[in-house]
């Protein structure tokens, strides 16, 4: 049975590239456009893997992340985010939010597909 990955990526350029990667590598990939939704689709699938995007409308990614690491039901689920910022202030935050892994826009698609691979 192939292994599930939540992505939450409001850009349909980027939600198409990730799933179609995720498929053509074996994985069911799910996603999420809006991030209001992200929590209680996540509680539904409890995804082996949750992709992350961190500049979202309405709620920001790392909002995401502190609510999932604080669900009983998704806590342990790796979170691997995926965003613009290079910063490593800014890496610094989203780790410290609860990202297992993250992996900076534009992507490179070996290294994005290792990671994945890696956290499940």
């Amino acid at each position: 049975m192939s292994k599930t990955v939540l992505v939450v990526e409001d850009n349909e350029l980027n939600l198409k590239l990730f799933c179609d990667l995720l498929r053509a590598h074996g994985f069911t990939a799910e996603a999420v456009r809006d991030g209001r939704d992200a929590v209680a689709v996540a509680r539904d699938l409890v995804p082996d893997l949750v992709i992350m995007d961190i500049q979202l409308p309405h709620v920001t990614g790392i909002e995401l992340i502190e609510q999932m690491k604080r669900d009983d039901s998704l806590k342990t689920v790796p979170i691997m985010a995926v965003t613009a910022y290079v910063g490593r202030e800014d890496e610094d935050r989203i780790r410290t939010a609860g990202a297992n892994a993250y992996v900076s826009k534009p992507i490179a698609v070996t290294r994005f597909m290792e990671e994945v691979r890696g956290l499940i």
